[in-house]
């Protein structure tokens, strides 16, 4: 099985239509090789583009499973509430995961995804209109920090910038921020060994709270 998260946590990075073809394309030489996509930042996209879906490639239906939900494109994230896309051959299967994991979903959590599903998208473009004005601050804010590099996420609502040049490792830099700045943010090694160097920005807050993390980042480093 691979798996993927597209828009991505921790990194807000977005695999391109192409990258994600090459990737269908491949597939055909493993038959044997199934595919689970984790698509619940599908909505928070950038720069007008869209979601590059494996549900577009009906010729892998039979070895997809594709996650998704409300809590992020809804903002209803402690409503615990998801749907998702299973091969026939496993219905079954994942049926009885289910019914003895979580048995059932909460009524009222089902009246409010119905009235977020058929109401306006008004919401979530006037969210996505909001993170982009976020998006921009922070990164511009943080690659005018001394040592800090920031790249451009495409989707979600994280930045993953790599902190090495300001003399301290993630772990380091997450401790300094949190214990002189207030700030608290995620050190890399949270999400693999590979990412010691890097620290984890979630700019799911307002915009003022950003320019004040900002501020006073900038006077402890």
């Amino acid at each position: 099985m691979i798996i993927i998260n597209n828009p991505q946590n921790p990194t807000g990075a977005l695999i391109d239509e192409n990258e994600i073809k090459k990737l269908v394309q491949g597939l055909k030489k493993y038959p044997d090789v199934c595919i689970l996509s984790d698509e619940i930042y599908s909505r928070q996209i950038y720069d007008g583009k869209k979601m590059p879906t494996f549900l577009n490639y009906p010729e892998i239906y039979e070895r997809l499973i594709v996650l998704d939900g409300w809590s992020k494109s809804y903002a209803m994230t402690g409503w615990r509430l998801g749907w998702s896309v299973w091969p026939d051959k496993l219905i079954e299967k994942v049926t009885r995961l289910a019914i003895n994991s979580y048995s059932c979903v909460p009524a009222a959590n089902q009246i409010a995804a119905l009235a977020a599903l058929e109401g306006s998208d008004e919401f979530i473009n006037n969210m996505m209109n909001e993170f982009s004005k976020r998006r921009k601050l922070i990164v511009n804010g943080l690659n005018n920090l001394k040592g800090i590099k920031c790249n451009n996420p495409g989707g979600a609502f994280y930045v993953f910038p790599n902190v090495i040049n300001s003399g301290l490792n993630g772990e380091q830099f997450s401790q300094k921020c949190l214990d002189e700045a207030g700030v608290a943010i995620v050190p890399g090694t949270s999400f693999g060994k590979s990412c010691v160097n890097y620290v984890r920005f979630s700019y799911a807050n307002s915009y003022e709270n950003i320019e004040k993390a900002l501020e006073k980042i900038a006077k402890i480093i």
